[in-house]
């Protein structure tokens, strides 16, 4: 496909309004590094609450979940399920107790800052080490934003999936690294907007197109298994679509799905907007916001991949759908007017622009606080360290670029291995950092190094024996459940068996528990 004169309008438009919303920021809040980073801790709970689901659920809730859906039905579903209650849980325990004590712990603006002041580790092993994680997940995890970028063009647009990368990268990077943490914000909650009004407006009109309920089921039972166009696998029969437990799961199968929600606990670039709402008691108002906003989101999300298969089946459109991922494209293009699929392709790029930009800006705060201001310029001045941020930002991003390059990169699996690596390195630590008296800092760096370890060993080296020659844990089930317990086992019992809590850090958690006992 082509892009056409409307559809480029309201690409266009999308794109004037990202540069307008970074201009603004940069005048508003790029005056030192806590404004550019963190955004004064000033943030309105309603722009912090779709800002974080926006970057949370970046291509993969446009992309990934719709093709895992018309790949394997309604089982691949269970992921939903898991990211929902993780999400709450999130919010509803992790969310106010971080505000809180972030700000109390000498105001970090980072997680590797909030981890070296909570334990007052002077030799900044918490905060290298942490560095360290954010920087290699985050560049992963960027890259699988770019790998959607460019499959959206390439399948959209009909240029050249490398071309895409630059594109995609290009416009982040360009209000990213001129409004820092405001602009990105800004954008994301914008961002979130779209996405809310495409993931309803699809599955909706589709239905309809379609039949109702009884023509998409008909269709979907009727279509044959789907058929990947690269390694020729075949996916379930169509006749267990709509079963969420068909006989191919297995219960570890089911677990190892609802176990990406334990991955909220751990992801810097989610829990980053908690500590920026500007007070405590915005915390719940943008618990119901955000939870609303995911729901509706997700359901939409799954059934786009269910009336994509009933569509594609009705229509004979197999062969123009050479990837599952790129169901929602399909949809837009086909079923709506171009002006109109025009801004609904501009609701993948939002997807995917709010992820990269709020990792990018992680990935940034990180190399600016923990590595050069800690170990090369500790002297340096704000406006030296807002320059080093914006530097910083576009090498992740070319970095990132390189490891997009592959076109049979799968989003899904992208996202997975980066989501794995920071639930297990950060989660087990940030729970016990808000909720543990007697964590230490030796703990906390046994339980970070351990899970990050564990991560990488599962996705990576071949241990497993198989026929064809080893392979990878990970066939076996999903690196974070392993590396989730083992980090938390670690960081308990290198508490318990090591050196006991220094009396300044037990005392700053008690201030902590005691603000938030008093808290309304």
């Amino acid at each position: 496909m082509t892009i056409s004169v409307p559809e480029l309008i309201s690409l266009g438009t999308y794109f004037v309004l990202m540069m307008a919303i970074g201009l603004y920021a940069y005048k508003t809040s790029t005056s030192d590094v806590s404004e550019y980073m963190l955004g004064g801790r000033n943030l309105h709970p309603a722009v912090g609450a779709l800002s974080a689901g926006a970057s949370d659920m970046s291509g993969w809730m446009l992309m990934g979940l719709p093709g895992a859906i018309y790949v394997s039905g309604f089982s691949a579903a269970w992921i939903a399920v898991g990211l929902v209650i993780g999400a709450y849980l999130n919010y509803r325990f992790v969310a106010p107790r971080l505000r809180i004590y972030t700000e109390m712990a000498d105001d970090s603006i980072t997680i590797p800052d909030f981890f070296e002041k909570r334990f007052h580790d002077s030799s900044h092993a918490l905060r290298t080490i942490s560095a360290l994680v954010i920087i290699v997940f985050f560049t992963v995890y960027t890259s699988s934003g770019i790998v959607a970028g460019g499959k959206l063009f390439e399948s959209a647009f009909g240029l050249n999936y490398q071309l895409g990368l630059f594109v995609t990268a290009g416009v982040v990077l360009a209000y990213t690294v001129v409004g820092g943490f405001l602009a990105v914000s800004l954008t994301d909650f914008v961002q979130g907007c779209i996405m809310f009004i495409a993931l309803i407006l699809v599955p909706v009109i589709a239905y309809f197109v379609i039949g109702g309920w009884s023509g998409m089921e008909s269709a979907i039972t009727s279509a044959p298994s789907y058929v990947d166009a690269d390694s020729g696998a075949v996916g379930p029969a169509r006749s267990q679509f709509f079963d969420m437990w068909p006989e191919s799961m297995t219960v570890v199968g089911l677990v190892s799905l609802l176990a990406w929600g334990l991955g909220y606990f751990g992801q810097p670039h989610i829990i980053v907007r908690f500590m920026a709402i500007r007070s405590l008691k915005d915390i719940k108002t943008a618990r119901i916001i955000g939870m609303s906003w995911m729901l509706v989101t997700v359901i939409g999300a799954v059934f786009v991949g269910a009336v994509g298969v009933a569509y594609v089946q009705q229509h004979d459109l197999g062969a123009q759908l050479t990837d599952s991922e790129a169901i929602f494209i399909l949809l837009s293009q086909i079923i709506f007017h171009p002006l109109v699929a025009g801004f609904l392709l501009a609701a993948i790029l939002a997807a995917i622009m709010s992820t990269i930009s709020s990792q990018l800006l992680v990935s940034s705060s990180s190399i600016t606080e923990d590595v050069y201001k800690t170990f090369f310029r500790r002297e340096a001045s704000q406006s030296e360290l807002v320059m080093i941020g914006r530097i910083a930002t576009v090498v992740v991003s070319l970095v990132a670029i390189a490891l997009a390059f592959d076109p049979n990169s799968n989003i899904l699996d992208l996202v997975s291995n980066a989501w794995a690596g920071f639930g297990s390195a950060f989660g087990p630590i940030i729970l016990l950092s808000l909720f543990w008296r007697h964590l230490t800092r030796d703990g906390a760096l046994a339980g970070m190094i351990v899970g990050a370890v564990t991560v990488l060993v599962w996705l990576y080296v071949p241990l497993l024996p198989a026929e064809g020659g080893a392979v990878p844990l990970e066939t076996l089930v999903y690196a974070m459940i392993p590396g989730f317990l083992l980090s938390g086992l670690a960081a308990y019992l290198v508490s318990v068996i090591g050196r006991s809590v220094k009396p300044k850090v037990a005392a700053g958690f008690d201030d902590m528990s005691e603000v938030m006992n008093d808290a309304p």
